[in-house]
């Protein structure tokens, strides 16, 4: 569980917040010296927007899917949104760079 809780941005802090429990518990399940519920492995798929399936399921046999950007990444992208617009242009103009640049490299 705790890496589909990083891999969409949450901090075992936020996650527990949006479930309504405390950072200790999430701790403690994603270390396994506590077993999910069926009531909580539903808070928490629902939280992190997957099926419960995927949730507990061992990642060995988890097929990686993308359901979109991260929630790091939609982060950045609301801050951009914010700067003037000669600032957001610099900026995308700079990621076009290095994502040319690694296209390029591959």
């Amino acid at each position: 569980m705790g890496r589909l809780r990083k891999e969409r941005g949450f901090t075992q802090v936020e996650l527990a917040q949006k479930i309504g429990i405390i950072q200790t518990i999430v701790s403690a399940i994603e270390k396994g010296q506590l077993r999910l519920t069926a009531e909580m492995a539903i808070r928490f798929a629902v939280a992190l927007g997957v099926s419960t399936d995927e949730l507990l399921m061992p990642a060995k046999k988890r097929a990686r899917r993308s359901t979109g950007p991260s929630r790091k990444v939609l982060r950045r992208l609301e801050q951009i949104e914010t700067l003037p617009p000669h600032q957001q242009q610099t900026v995308l103009k700079s990621l076009d760079m290095m994502l040319t640049g690694l296209k390029t490299a591959s």
